[in-house]
């Protein structure tokens, strides 16, 4: 029995040593530190031109995933798109083509260099602040969670203000989500130190279900350095979230579609439409087919990887296929899996588009993909040595990290979308809206050919004057909605707005209230 029960141990022991490694791609070579007590994290060792590869294969791949997806974006909301629809691709050249002809396309791509700008200014220690008001004054067009991060910061309030619910109905959207590839990027094999930096940046814009979508892709760009088991990656990452957050249980519902009917795509997908495809507070999207969350848009890059099996192409195609955004979630889908294979593995029809546009600068930055390149791999070298690492001439030996949860977030507490109140009038003078809810987000906007006209409106609820708020006529500077409110009480609530500096050149249209109650009510 003693012979026995020491076999079993030896073999426990055995597994214990062995079972970390077989994840590993084939290029990094694994090491157990010697112990004594306490165990000490596995470290990972590569050559920088192995590492080079990786963060290449990653914003290449996103790249190739964006243009691939580009032309379909949000044009399919009800439904999946089908095999009929053709999506076009073939053309050596059109990788630079959309960058020359149509450059807002990379809208998630030129938000990240925002980020990695300032680190290479200010280091891995960039503050909040610092990547707020370089995201606040660029040039470029936001919409959703970003637009109205931007307004709160240009209006004096700082992250992560910025991003919570209370201040921002866009708090669960996928804004974060497509802008986190940067931190994953810089954090090989390093879950943890990626999640950190997206605390950072991500409460810019988000939170809860909106920043978990930053971290959770982040962790799976960090994870794809060390492996090329696409379920390793996908469920392992997943340890970043809190067990009870709606993100991470919308992830996992994936996961046991795809271990359930492996073969078919779709069923994943109806299963999401069925469970996940409802938007909280969003006033374009919630109760109406468009949806930006980032929970569902999320489940997508998932189904894209779980379904795809590592086959680039085929990946890329299923992420589109699922609709919504579906030029962002091919990016997510195939940057992570292109880090995973590496640049030299990414089939030949898919990077030699991508080689032609090398030198080409991304708009609003002075980057190009062969700048990224080489900046990446200076913050991952730099991070890696943060956080334990090692390098001996070409050897970078990285200590790697166990995905840990990071804190519990839940946007909008209770509250749940009940009606859409239609409006569809000009504000002339004021307008009251009466509504029985909770929670209340009005859609309007400013018109005037005066881009530095800002009307003023005041807001009264229930015969008491609560806010004051400007519109800025210059769309870059504008205010996504017009109010909103996610902390009335329960009951029947006469809100109306007051517009307190009109002029005869400007309106100030109203289009709709989103009403809110807390669920059960």
């Amino acid at each position: 029995m003693k012979f026995a029960h020491a076999r079993i141990a030896l073999l426990a022991l055995l597994i214990c040593l062995i079972a970390p490694a077989r994840h590993a791609s084939g290029a990094a070579r694994h090491e157990v530190s010697a112990t004594t007590g306490t165990p000490q994290p596995r470290t990972v060792t590569m050559t920088r031109a192995e590492l080079l590869d990786k963060i290449k294969g990653g914003w290449a791949g996103q790249t190739i995933g964006v243009t691939y997806g580009g032309p379909t974006e949000f044009r399919h909301t009800e439904g999946f798109i089908g095999d009929e629809v053709e999506i076009p691709w073939g053309d050596p050249d059109y990788v630079r083509t959309t960058m020359l002809n149509a450059a807002g396309v990379y809208d998630d791509i030129y938000m990240d260099l925002t980020f990695v700008a300032v680190i290479d200014r200010l280091g891995i220690d960039a503050p909040a602040d610092s990547m707020a008001m370089a995201f606040a004054h660029a040039g470029y067009p936001l919409w959703h969670a970003n637009q109205a991060a931007r307004y709160n910061i240009l209006n004096g309030m700082m992250p992560p203000a910025s991003g919570h619910w209370r201040n921002n109905p866009h708090a669960d959207d996928i804004d974060f989500q497509i802008e986190a590839d940067f931190a994953g990027l810089m954090s090989p094999a390093m879950p943890n130190a990626a999640a950190e930096i997206c605390d950072r940046s991500g409460h810019i814009m988000n939170y809860g279900d909106g920043w978990y979508g930053g971290v959770y892709m982040a962790a799976m760009y960090a994870l794809a350095f060390v492996s090329d088991d696409i379920e390793y990656i996908v469920t392992e990452a997943l340890k970043t979230l809190p067990a009870r957050s709606t993100y991470r249980r919308c992830i996992e519902d994936v996961i046991a579609t795809y271990r359930r009917a492996p073969h078919d795509w779709h069923e994943a997908w109806r299963m999401c439409d069925q469970r996940w495809n409802n938007d909280t507070a969003c006033g374009d999207g919630a109760l109406l087919p468009f949806n930006i969350d980032a929970k569902l848009n999320g489940a997508y890059v998932v189904i894209g990887l779980l379904y795809g099996r590592g086959d680039f192409g085929r990946t890329i195609d299923i992420a589109t296929r699922c609709g919504q955004d579906s030029d962002c979630n091919p990016a997510s889908a195939a940057g992570i899996l292109g880090t995973a294979l590496g640049y030299e593995a990414i089939p030949a029809e898919w990077r030699t588009a991508v080689e032609r546009a090398e030198d080409l600068e991304f708009a609003y930055t002075d980057m190009s993909l062969a700048d990224v390149y080489d900046t990446s791999l200076r913050h991952a070298l730099d991070n890696i040595i943060r956080n334990g690492g090692r390098i001996d001439g070409d050897a970078v030996t990285i200590r790697t990290q166990h995905p840990r949860a990071v804190r519990f977030e839940q946007s909008f507490g209770r509250l749940q979308p009940v009606e859409r109140q239609a409006i569809g009038r000009d504000l002339d003078g004021s307008h009251t809206i009466e509504a029985e809810c909770e929670g209340i987000v009005i859609r309007g906007s400013i018109d005037c050919g005066d881009k530095s006209y800002e009307a003023r409106v005041e807001v009264e609820v229930d015969g008491r004057v609560v806010d004051n708020f400007t519109m800025p006529a210059d769309w870059n500077r504008r205010r996504h909605e017009l109010w909103w409110n996610f902390d009335l009480k329960a009951g029947t609530h006469a809100i109306t707005l007051r517009w307190t500096n009109p002029r005869d050149d400007a309106s100030l249209h109203m289009v709709d209230a989103l009403l809110l109650r807390k669920a059960g009510r």
